[in-house]
């Protein structure tokens, strides 16, 4: 996921960190400085969902504007483009890698 506040708050006129600050404590969510920096400006690690629900009242707009699907990331289950060979008929199969045994020797040939 990528994180886009700076520019949801950028899309309702709201240009500083501070000033969106403001308008969370001004609704009840008081945010430290560092905490509201790493929000405007980086990627957070988490953020609780009364936190969003309150960012989303205050921008007026909804988590799928502030949360972006990173397309680089593979859904689960799926395989890798490169990593699946053709096999009988039409069906394709992941390609099997053997993995090196870990911390022991091969047997002489």
């Amino acid at each position: 996921m990528k994180w886009n506040l700076r520019l949801a708050a950028a899309n309702r006129g709201i240009w500083k960190a501070s000033e969106l600050q403001r308008l969370l404590r001004d609704h009840g969510l008081v945010i430290s400085a560092g905490k509201m920096s790493g929000l405007w400006s980086g990627q957070p690690h988490s953020i609780k969902l009364d936190d969003l629900d309150i960012i989303c009242s205050v921008l007026d707009c909804g988590p799928e504007e502030l949360l972006l699907r990173d397309s680089s990331v593979t859904a689960p289950g799926t395989v890798p483009a490169g990593d699946v060979a053709t096999a009988v008929g039409d069906e394709r199969r992941p390609v099997v890698r053997p993995r090196p045994p870990s911390g022991r020797t091969l047997p002489p040939e």
